[in-house]
């Protein structure tokens, strides 16, 4: 197992995420998840992760279950605030008492603040609700061993949070992938976080199975480079050796993906340029994108003041893989700035560089937007599943 130091703890490179665990029957297959955990273990990993959200509540109770049966300082567990749902208040010391009983521990090992984006950030940071100085505190009293956050916003964003609380957060955990270190601006995320002394926390390395599935072509062009590596090792060998990455998050769902990833774990094998070449081929292969460069020339030019190259950027992320974490920064935008405000007058596209027909992206982004669940709807279901689960006790 590779292994990363930590403020003097040895942490596995590899990281069980419990977001997308085992199921049977229309619940978590606890028997399966126990079977993985010992295997995992025995290899060598020792860090697991869930979160209050995580099937409906119920990823906490397992894996805090499971757990219990091997000694405390063997694991290390991290869970996550909240405080990203869409809620007409928040009472941070009522969910982590919660989640202490749910995962029957005195302390968390890792605690994060969920997803710190554009919509969120000042929830985080509104006195009124406290929740930061709450879990500084509870870190004083020695319940969190490490306060760190999430984050599936933008750069300007991370670096705004960063500014106002940077000191306070022991690590960052970001949406990291070769495709994303174009598609999402995860490598200017990355060095922003090595200027900030932030060890990084990868979620996604594999975009949600995505890159797995190469085709023929692409396969073919990583074999004759690695015929024994497969497509999951090539994303997380790219992963391994990016300075500042100490915790790499992988959402195993059957005991085949973790075979697999144990043995990817089991020795490094950095990547050559040539080879590293090949994966950023692949990913600009995979894309085909609006060749937007955020030079924002349009964006004085717009009547109606929108966000031109940020739409666009949502615009291509959407065609490669809809997603309501992609999305959800224009469904808090006034009506008259989001892309449905475009009147088609064509002066954007009269100045781009690029020659993009940007009111007819921005028309096909409105529409795509229809085809995707609503953020404010998600935060609903899940409430009403943890209150479903509060019920039963």
């Amino acid at each position: 197992m590779i292994y990363k130091d930590f403020q003097g703890k040895k942490l596995s490179q590899l990281g069980f995420g419990a977001m997308r665990l085992p199921m049977a029957d229309g619940a978590i297959d606890q028997e399966q998840v126990a079977q993985m955990v010992r295997i995992a273990m025995e290899a060598g990993v020792n860090y697991f992760d869930t979160a209050w959200p995580y099937h409906g509540g119920m990823s906490e109770i397992v894996m805090g279950s499971v757990l219990k049966e091997y000694p405390r300082d063997s694991w290390y567990l991290a869970t996550k605030y909240p405080g990203h749902q869409i809620s007409e208040s928040y009472d941070p010391a009522a969910i982590f008492e919660e989640q202490l009983r749910k995962c029957g521990v005195d302390y968390f090992d890792f605690y994060l603040l969920h997803n710190v984006y554009e919509n969120s950030m000042d929830v985080y940071l509104d006195p009124k609700w406290g929740i930061l100085d709450y879990f500084k505190e509870q870190k004083r009293l020695g319940r969190i061993r490490h306060l760190g956050f999430s984050s599936h916003g933008g750069l300007d964003n991370l670096r705004a949070f960063l500014d106002v609380a940077g000191e306070d957060m022991e690590f960052c955990q970001i949406q990291l992938n070769y495709l994303d270190w174009t598609l999402q601006d995860a490598k200017a995320k990355v060095e922003l976080l090595q200027e900030r002394n932030i060890p990084i926390w990868v979620m996604e390395p594999v975009r949600g199975g995505r890159l797995c599935q190469l085709n023929a072509q692409q396969e073919a062009s990583l074999k004759a480079l690695r015929p024994e590596e497969g497509a999951p090792a090539w994303a997380f060998r790219f992963l391994q050796e990016i300075p500042g990455v100490t915790m790499i998050l992988s959402g195993m769902s059957n005991l085949s993906q973790m075979e697999d990833n144990l043995r990817t774990f089991a020795e490094r094998r950095p990547l050559s340029d040539t080879e590293a070449g090949a994966l950023f081929a692949i990913a600009e292969d995979m894309k085909d994108s609006i060749p937007c460069t955020a030079c924002r020339y349009c964006t004085p030019e717009c009547p109606m003041g929108l966000d031109i190259p940020r739409m666009l950027a949502t615009y291509n992320e959407l065609r490669f893989s809809p997603s309501t974490n992609a999305a959800m920064w224009i469904e808090f935008l006034p009506q008259d700035k989001k892309p449905d405000a475009c009147i088609g007058c064509g002066a954007c596209a009269g100045i781009c560089p690029q020659q993009i027909a940007i009111p007819d992206a921005l028309k096909a982004l409105s529409e795509m937007l229809t085809t995707i669940p609503k953020w404010v709807d998600i935060c609903k279901e899940r409430e009403e599943a943890a209150r479903r689960l509060a019920a039963k006790g």
